[in-house]
């Protein structure tokens, strides 16, 4: 080949060359194969010791669940029902409700009121609703509203752990034993299998199979599920926050929202990419999106190439 040929190919085959070679490091910078980590804000442990509580039942927790992802202390291996489920639940300690109502006053009363009853067009009613509602809204920074929107988004938490538990405890003072409670969740020993069958039947529609969240109608959305706690998980499950449904006991058991809690935050948030590049985790669209461009570059290098050879 002469070197005026040799010339011509080279830049006939150079912008898409170029081409490639940009799409090819946009791809793997955006679609990055690290998996999200636990949002370690709500995982804390907080040296925190609590009497028997007066009211306690035989068989209940006598643990405050500061850690929400710790193993269950010896005092919480009681033999009830919920403990055979790898959810524990206990009662937050009336020490709490005092700093609790001061926290309440100064940062969450401007919209649902001293007593947490809510303001008409504002803000809605949080009485009933429970303290592990009140956790999961606080916990995840979705509490207190940064502005109002068409839903509000998960951003760092404004309060440590026992802040929020301190108003969590104060929301459920004013209807003692009503709502969802704060639960503390042991994944190990669950089965991984039944929360994968789970989690696509109940939870894939909006949250997508990878668990990267989607869009919804009229603006609102499925958020990821990437940073979200065993805790949180179970408290979404049990309250229904924004567009979720509410699932109770009967329609998913507490033995079913461990199992998709640990499946959530073991495989969905750790994947095993091995043999592969993890494209950040989103399933399809990451791969077709590489797919595409990549191949389609590819394809392209390889026209010009037997166009000029022809």
């Amino acid at each position: 080949m002469s070197k005026t040929a040799r010339r011509s190919v080279t830049a006939r085959l150079a912008a898409p060359a170029a081409l490639v070679g940009v799409v090819a490091v946009f791809s793997f910078v955006a679609f990055s194969s690290g998996s999200a980590q636990a949002d370690t804000t709500t995982s804390t442990t907080a040296p925190v010791t609590v009497s028997t509580l007066p009211d306690a039942q035989p068989g209940t927790v006598q643990a405050v669940p500061t850690a929400v992802s710790a193993e269950p202390s010896a005092s919480a291996t009681a033999d009830s029902a919920s403990n055979h489920s790898g959810i524990y639940y206990t009662d937050l300690p009336a020490s709490f409700i005092k700093p609790g109502q001061a926290l309440f006053a100064a940062n969450c009363s401007s919209c649902h009121g001293s007593e947490a009853n809510g303001k008409a067009g504002v803000a809605p009613n949080l009485q009933g609703l429970g303290a592990g509602t009140v956790d999961f809204w606080v916990s995840t920074g979705r509490m207190p509203l940064a502005n109002t929107s068409v839903q509000a988004i998960r951003k760092p938490p404004r309060f440590d752990r026992i802040q929020t538990l301190e108003i969590a405890a104060f929301v459920q003072s004013l209807t003692p034993g009503q709502g969802t409670q704060v639960p503390l969740v042991r994944t190990a020993g669950a089965d991984l299998e039944n929360g994968n069958t789970l989690f696509t039947l109940n939870c894939a529609a909006c949250h997508t199979i990878s668990g990267a969240g989607d869009a919804l109608a009229e603006g609102a959305y499925a958020p990821s599920l990437h940073l979200a706690t065993p805790t949180q998980v179970v408290e979404a499950i049990r309250s229904g926050p924004g567009n979720m449904p509410h699932f109770g006991p009967g329609n998913i058991t507490n033995t079913e929202a461990r199992d998709i809690a640990a499946y959530v935050t073991g495989v969905l948030q750790h994947p095993n990419d091995a043999g592969g590049v993890g494209l950040g985790g989103i399933g399809p669209v990451g791969e077709g999106f590489v797919g595409l461009l990549i191949g389609v570059g590819l394809l392209m290098l390889v026209c010009f190439w037997i166009g000029d050879r022809a």
